[in-house]
């Protein structure tokens, strides 16, 4: 995946993640089995903010930051208020999100550009265009 992708779907995905969501608690007894269901979860999690907590120490996206006005201290903060199922979906996430745009795509887009431009009169690039001049 692309550094820069991935930052900035790591940095869009901290910020939405953290707007505001308040939890309640409330205290149950729950079984042995519950319990090493839960600390295997647990588990999952902060080995899911390690993971962001690691993106934050790169360079690049710290200095992507800093230029948007965003403390990497703040940022932090805000990972570490993460509940261990917002940690995991953030990394899903960004492990989903594209590297960038297709090169089918960018191929496309500079074919159509290349045709306009031969149909225009400015290149002769391709054979079956006539020029409107």
């Amino acid at each position: 995946m692309n550094i820069i992708a991935r930052s900035m779907a790591l940095f869009t995905a901290a910020c939405l993640a953290t707007t505001g969501v308040a939890h309640s608690a409330q205290a149950v007894l729950i079984s042995t089995e519950q319990a090493q269901a839960v600390q295997a979860v647990q588990g999952a999690g902060a080995s899911d903010r390690t993971q962001l907590h690691a993106a934050l120490d790169r360079e690049d996206l710290v200095a992507a930051l800093q230029e948007r006005g965003v403390s990497v201290e703040q940022l932090r903060a805000r990972v570490d208020a993460l509940t261990d199922a917002e940690a995991a979906q953030l990394v899903a996430q960004i492990d989903a999100a594209p590297a960038g745009a297709s090169i089918i795509g960018t191929l496309f887009t500079v074919f159509i550009v290349l045709l306009v431009t031969d149909i225009l009169g400015f290149t002769k690039v391709f054979p079956f265009t006539r020029a409107v001049r």
